[in-house]
């Protein structure tokens, strides 16, 4: 039997008792452990993007990262961007402009999105097109994708979000 070991995770503000062995990914013990089944798991080699979780308000393929490195920082799922019943404006663009289909790809799509923007809100949409060209989505063509990230730019502009985040 592998060692185990016990981590706290701080996911989406709420604390996680876990304990995991050491080569448990942070997708499984999200997964798995926490039930936050939010995170996606694609390829499991960080090729398609959509486990993308934000660790310390930076996206990560948390396929390649193990729980253990996570614990002391601050990990944010798709299931932490609406404030309640407030979609978050990404989730809200996805939502109006149909920038989702099967939807497989899309929590690993808003948490990029939402990393990057919320680093840098005047980001160009050469800059967006650039950004999610790492994320792979097999339905949508991506330009309903392109079109909700920049439309969500835009409000998040001008609104920015809450010191609480």
């Amino acid at each position: 039997m592998a060692n185990k070991h016990v981590i706290t995770l701080t996911v989406n503000g709420k604390d996680y008792t876990l304990s995991v062995e050491a080569r448990r990914t942070l997708a499984d013990a999200l997964r798995d452990d926490c039930g936050l089944t939010g995170t996606h798991l694609g390829c499991e080699h960080g090729v398609c993007g959509a486990c993308t979780v934000l660790v310390d308000d930076k996206p990560v393929r948390s396929c390649l990262m193990f729980a253990v490195q996570a614990e002391g920082c601050s990990v944010r799922t798709v299931e932490g961007l609406a404030k309640g019943d407030a979609l978050h404006p990404l989730q809200k663009a996805f939502w109006e402009n149909h920038g989702l289909q099967c939807g497989f790809c899309t929590p690993g799509f808003l948490m990029l999105a939402a990393g990057a923007l919320e680093a840098d809100p005047d980001l160009s949409e050469e800059e967006i097109r650039d950004i999610l060209s790492s994320n792979l989505c097999r339905c949508t063509g991506y330009q309903n994708i392109i079109k909700s990230v920049c439309l969500a730019a835009n409000e998040m502009r001008a609104c920015p979000p809450s010191a609480d985040r």
